[in-house]
C-alpha cells in the first residue's frame, strides 16, 4: 500500500538523517584508538550515559511493536517490564561495581576471569548471535514507516537502512553511539507524544472514549492471572521479564559499555536509576498508544487498516491523520529509536568479537590500529548479516514483533543469567562445574527448542510456552552447576572482587566519589 509522499515529512526525515550523518563524520575523528572505539573517553555524565541506554533499549521494537502487541490482544506483554525499577537498583548496588574494575571493556571479560575461557567464549558467541537477531528485527520493523513514507519496494528500504547504519556508525564508534542515542532518545520522546496526542484528540471522545472502550473489550487486561506454563498468562511474561532483565543489567554488553563509560561509579549508578524512571512510563505510553490506536480504528473505521500487518498500523494512522511535518517529526523518531538500537547492538558485537576472541586467541599482540581496523570491519561484517536478517524477518508470518522479541530472548537466550548469578554470588562454583552445567543446559535448550518446533514425537516432547524456555534452561544450568560444585572440591582461585562475598577494596577505593 502507498500513500501519497508529503514534501514536508520527507524535509523533517532528512534533516534528521543528515544530523545523524554529521554526528558520525565529527566523531570519528575523535575515535583514533581501539579503547576510544569501544567505551568512549569513559568520562560521560550520568544523565548522558542514561539517554544513551534508554535510545539502545527503547528502540523500534518499542515504537511501532509495543503499540501492536496492544492493538492485536492486551497489556500482558508489559509485564515483561515490571521488574525493571526494581532490578536497576539491584544493578545499582551489586552489579555495577564488578564492571568498574580497572580497564574493564566486554562483560565476558568478567565470565573468563570467574570461570576461565570455555565460559567467556559461550558468553560471546551467545551474545552475537542474540544481538544480530535483535538488530535484524529493528531494522525490519524502522523499514515500515519508511516504506509507507517513500513508496519503495521494502527490500530496498531495508537495504538503504543498512547502507545508511553503516555512513554513520563504523567510523564513529562508541563515542557516536553514545550522543547520537542521548540525541535519538529526546526525539523519541517527542514523537510518542505526539502520537498520544493525535490519537487522543481525533476521537470524538477523547481520552474518555479510549478507556470506555478499551475496559469494555478487555483491552487493558494484563492475562490470566492462573499458573499454567503452557498458556501465555502473566506470570509466564513477568517470570520471563525477570530473566530478560537480569540479564541485560547483569552481562548484557550494550549496557555494560554504558555502566564503563560514565566517569565515575556515581554516574554510572545515576544513570541506571535515570533510565529505569524514564523507560517504565515510556513503554506504558505506547501499549497505552497500541490501544488507542484499536479505539481510533473501532470508532473511525478505515478498510485499508485490515490489510496491514499489527507493526504497520502506527506507521499508516501517522502518515494519514497527523499534519505534514509533525508526521515526519514522528517518523523521525521512530527512525532515531531504531537508529539508537542498530548503532549500539553493532557497535557491541565489534567489541566483544574484537576483545574476548581477537586479542587473547586469533591475534594476539597487534597493533592498536590493527585491532581498531578489525573493530571497523567486524561492524560492516554485522551491518550485512543484521540486513540479510531483516530481509529474512518482513517474510514471516508473525502476531507482532514485540511477540518475535520475547520468543528469541527466550528460547536462544541460553543460560547467560544464570552464569551472571552463579559469578557474583556463589564462591563455591568454579569452571569445571559451569562447563558441566553449561553442557547439560545446551543440551536441555536444543531439547526444548525442536519440541516446540515440533520436530520430536510428541510421546517425547515437553509441551510449555516458549516464554518458559529461558526460565528452564537457566534454572536447570544453575542447579547442574552448583551441584556438581558440591560433590567436588572447588579450585583454590583468588576470587578477590568478583564475587559479593570477597570484595577487593582497594580496587574499590578510586570508585568511591
Amino acid at each position: 500500500m502507498n500513500l501519497e509522499i508529503r514534501l514536508l515529512d520527507v524535509i523533517a526525515v532528512a534533516v534528521y538523517l543528515a544530523g545523524m550523518l554529521g554526528l558520525g563524520a565529527y566523531f570519528a575523528r575523535r575515535s583514533s584508538s581501539a579503547e576510544t572505539y569501544f567505551v568512549g573517553r569513559r568520562d560521560y555524565s550520568g544523565w548522558v550515559v542514561a539517554l544513551s541506554m534508554l535510545g539502545t533499549i527503547i528502540s523500534s521494537t518499542t515504537f511501532l511493536a509495543l503499540p501492536a502487541a496492544a492493538y492485536v490482544l492486551d497489556w500482558r506483554q508489559l509485564a515483561v517490564n515490571i521488574p525493571v525499577p526494581l532490578l536497576a537498583v539491584v544493578a545499582s548496588v551489586i552489579f555495577i561495581p564488578f564492571f568498574r574494575r580497572a580497564g574493564l571493556t566486554s562483560a565476558f571479560e568478567y565470565l573468563g576471569d570467574r570461570f576461565g575461557t570455555p565460559a567467556r567464549l559461550y558468553g560471546t558467541v551467545s551474545f552475537v548471535v542474540l544481538q544480530l537477531i535483535r538488530v535484524a528485527q529493528v531494522l525490519f520493523l524502522v523499514s515500515l514507516p519508511l516504506q509507507f513514507l517513500t513508496g519503495a519496494p521494502l527490500p530496498w528500504v531495508i537495504v538503504g537502512g543498512g547502507i545508511f547504519v553503516a555512513l554513520y556508525t563504523i567510523a564513529g564508534g562508541m563515542e557516536t553511539v553514545v550522543w547520537a542515542g542521548a540525541a535519538q532518545a529526546l526525539i523519541m520522546l517527542l514523537g510518542g507524544a505526539l502520537c498520544f496526542v493525535f490519537i487522543v484528540t481525533g476521537l470524538p471522545g477523547g481520552l474518555g472514549q479510549v478507556i470506555e472502550v478499551g475496559q469494555a473489550d478487555g483491552k487493558f487486561g494484563f492475562g490470566s492471572l492462573d499458573w499454567n506454563i503452557h498458556q501465555r498468562t502473566f506470570w509466564t511474561v513477568f517470570i520471563l521479564g525477570i530473566v530478560n532483565w537480569l540479564n541485560i543489567y547483569s552481562g548484557e554488553q550494550t549496557m555494560v559499555q554504558r555502566y564503563v563509560s560514565a566517569g565515575s561509579l556515581r554516574e554510572a549508578r545515576k544513570a541506571t536509576l535515570l533510565f529505569a524512571g524514564i523507560a517504565f512510563p515510556m513503554w506504558t505510553t505506547f501499549f497505552f498508544i497500541g490501544t488507542a490506536l484499536y479505539v481510533f480504528f473501532k470508532v473511525i473505521p478505515d478498510p485499508n487498516v485490515a490489510r496491514l500487518q499489527p507493526d504497520q498500523v502506527l506507521p499508516y494512522f501517522v502518515l494519514t491523520h497527523m499534519p505534514a511535518g509533525l508526521a515526519g517529526v514522528v517518523i523521525a523518531a521512530v527512525i532515531a529509536a531504531a537508529m539508537s538500537s542498530l548503532d549500539s547492538g553493532v557497535n557491541s558485537i565489534a567489541t566483544v568479537l574484537v576483545v574476548d576472541v581477537l586479542k587473547p586467541h586469533v591475534a594476539r599482540g597487534r597493533s592498536d590500529a590493527f585491532y581498531l581496523g578489525a573493530a571497523r570491519l567486524i561492524t560492516g561484517g554485522a551491518i550485512l548479516f543484521m540486513t540479510l536478517g531483516a530481509l529474512t524477518f518482513s517474510l514471516i508470518k508473525k502476531e507482532s514483533m514485540n511477540d518475535v522479541s520475547l520468543i528469541v530472548s527466550s528460547v536462544l537466550g541460553g543460560a547467560l543469567t544464570g552464569l551472571y548469578m552463579l559469578g557474583f554470588f556463589t564462591r563455591r562454583v568454579d569452571g569445571f562445574a559451569v562447563n558441566v552445567g553449561l553442557a547439560v543446559s545446551i543440551a536441555f535448550n536444543v531439547y526444548l527448542g525442536l519440541g516446540l518446533l515440533g520436530w520430536l514425537p510428541a510421546a517425547i516432547s515437553v509441551k510449555v510456552h516458549s516464554y518458559w524456555v529461558g526460565f528452564l534452561i537457566n534454572a536447570t544450568f544453575m542447579i547442574v552447576a552448583y551441584g556438581v560444585a558440591c560433590v567436588r572440591r572447588p579450585d583454590a582461585r583468588d576470587l578477590r572482587g568478583l564475587t559479593v562475598w570477597t570484595p577487593d577494596s582497594a580496587a574499590a577505593k578510586p570508585e568511591s566519589r
